[in-house]
């Protein structure tokens, strides 16, 4: 079953042509990536997934909910989480999650921010100020508060832009763990890495159509056979950096 169907998607603002013809499936209970560079339509897209912008024709229908004639039944069936962190700074990361699970009218918000701090590893953190908070632990609250209600499906528009190396892998596996309890995600990202690392599937938008897709392994099917060389590989600076700041005899300032 599919949770996401797209047929025949166009969008254009003024005389731009912004969507010219997405096709595109989505697999329930799977990652999918969807790559492309600034401009390519990724955030326009999503907006009309979420009934946020309507297209200009096609279909597209989301849980099996078509976006334009039921977009009550497709806003209870999937959150949204945008590329900035849509949390409160003076409140904590529990009263977030309270908050919105009140909005939602769901039973025991407590309970439900409870939970959920401990499964996105926030526990200790939950009773601070999100102003506190480090960029990649707003952005994990911010994911923890888009599973309020359980929706069945997650969008997450660029969800490690500004991170820095460490945040980015932390955020990664929490994203892992929603696929991993049956959500679907929809992933739209410019990170080549960060879709190799969580996608089932990818998909590569560019100029407003879809012009590959499929799994990693059936992407690189597509470059020529490759050729065998000796290389010494060098630790990359994301290695150096991720090994420095996790290693406990490492103290500030120290010197090599």
């Amino acid at each position: 079953m599919n949770a996401v169907e797209v047929q025949s998607l166009h969008k254009s603002f003024k005389d731009l042509d912004v969507l010219q013809g997405v096709d595109l499936r989505i697999p329930s209970g799977s990652i999918y990536a969807l790559l492309g560079s600034n401009g390519a339509g990724k955030t326009t897209l999503v907006k009309i997934l979420s009934t946020l912008l309507p297209a200009d024709s096609g279909t597209a229908t989301v849980n099996g909910f078509d976006v334009s004639t039921e977009p009550q039944q497709v806003r209870a069936s999937l959150s949204l989480t945008g590329q900035f962190a849509a949390t409160d700074a003076v409140l904590t990361g529990w009263e977030n999650l309270v908050l919105i699970a009140r909005l939602r009218k769901q039973p025991e918000p407590q309970k439900i921010a409870d939970e959920l701090l401990e499964q996105f590893d926030l526990t200790d953190a939950g009773t601070r100020k999100v102003a506190t908070y480090s960029g990649g632990m707003r952005r994990r609250l911010d994911i923890a508060m888009s599973l309020v209600g359980n929706p069945s499906m997650v969008i997450l528009d660029e969800p490690t832009t500004g991170l820095d190396p460490q945040a980015r892998i932390q955020t990664w596996q929490s994203i892992k763990s929603l696929a991993e309890s049956g959500t679907t995600v929809l992933l739209t990202t410019q990170y080549l890495e960060e879709a190799e690392q969580l996608a089932d599937r990818i998909a590569i938008l560019h100029e407003g159509t879809i012009i590959q897709e499929g799994t990693l392994e059936d992407l690189r099917k597509l470059m020529p056979a490759p050729h065998i060389e000796q290389v010494v590989q060098q630790a990359t600076l994301e290695d150096i950096f991720l090994s420095l700041v996790s290693s406990p005899n490492v103290s500030e300032g120290a010197q090599p």
